[in-house]
């Protein structure tokens, strides 16, 4: 597939490379260029352009930017950009402020998500959330002793979904469908469950499982 990855964090780098060891075209979107030219080295399948260009280029596109400027960029790229396309929403919406005690504070409640405040912005893109209950070095085949781990996914198109699961199958994650995108609420917060043993022990290499 062609894959339009929008940003140039940990996040980025790690998807887009691992969407290009598994066959897959990729076209990073960044607003400075400069901080991807050491990947791009390591990388050279790839290609840099801006934010638009990417999101263009994507049959799928992954939104891989600070939680905090997601529905900032989403709203620029608007539907004649994400118009129809799968956007897989790997972002959290965590506050710049630092975590209590290991918990991280989010600038949503219980009763909202920002893959809803995403999916409002623009109605038109077909948002499934995923990626974001792990850190970017497992998110990639991570190859862990319990086995594959779980990832959680919603989002209100079915085909939109079925489409990640396979991806994320290719990439060794066994797959939870928890429908439509309300469920973002439930997911979202699994970051701060994750991140918690890293914050408090520096355990970052782990990822949840759910057993029957």
């Amino acid at each position: 597939m062609k894959i339009g990855i929008i940003g140039s964090g940990a996040v980025a780098r790690t998807l887009a490379a691992g969407f290009l060891r598994h066959g897959h075209q990729v076209t990073m979107g960044t607003r400075e260029p400069g901080k991807l030219a050491d990947w791009l080295a390591q990388n050279p399948a790839a290609r840099v352009g801006a934010v638009a260009e990417a999101a263009r280029f994507g049959d799928v596109v992954v939104l891989a930017v600070k939680g905090s400027a997601a529905q900032g960029v989403v709203q620029s790229l608007g539907a004649g950009a994400l118009g129809g396309k799968v956007v897989i929403d790997t972002t959290n919406p965590i506050a710049d402020v630092p975590p209590v005690n290991g918990v991280l504070k989010f600038f949503t409640d219980l009763n909202d998500s920002l893959m809803e405040r995403l999916q409002a912005a623009v109605p038109a893109a077909r948002f499934v959330k995923a990626f974001s209950c792990v850190g970017a070095p497992l998110m990639v085949n991570p190859g862990l002793k319990g086995g594959r781990p779980t990832m959680f996914i919603c989002g209100n198109d079915a085909g939109a979904r079925g489409t990640v699961r396979e991806i994320l199958d290719q990439f060794g994650w066994d797959v939870e469908d928890m429908g439509s995108a309300e469920a973002a609420r439930a997911i979202e917060p699994l970051c701060i469950l994750w991140c918690l043993p890293g914050f408090l022990r520096n355990e970052w290499m782990h990822a949840l499982k759910l057993v029957r």
